[in-house]
């Protein structure tokens, strides 16, 4: 996991309240929808929230790309990281 990836790990959690889960807990690769974490819509919208005032960006609901952005921590920390280098 790079500095990025859990710096999100970190903001996921907190965001989310999730009392028994540390960074190093989160599989970088593993899902963070069913599966993996299990979040659901409602955890996406409070996560993009977050994004939006830590990173300065926002994730439109409906992007056609969401699919993919919070297909994994991974695939999530390297949006981030585009997109503030592109904004």
């Amino acid at each position: 996991m790079n500095d990025l990836e859990r710096e999100v790990a970190e903001l996921i959690i907190e965001t989310l309240n999730l009392e028994d889960v540390t960074a190093d807990d989160i599989d970088p690769e593993a899902p963070l929808f069913r599966e993996g974490l299990g979040l659901d819509s409602i955890d996406a919208l409070e996560l993009s929230l977050a994004i939006s005032q830590r990173y300065g960006f926002q994730i439109k609901a409906d992007d056609e790309q969401n699919r993919h952005i919070f297909a994994s921590l991974r695939a999530l920390a390297a949006h981030v990281d585009a997109s503030r280098q592109d904004g």
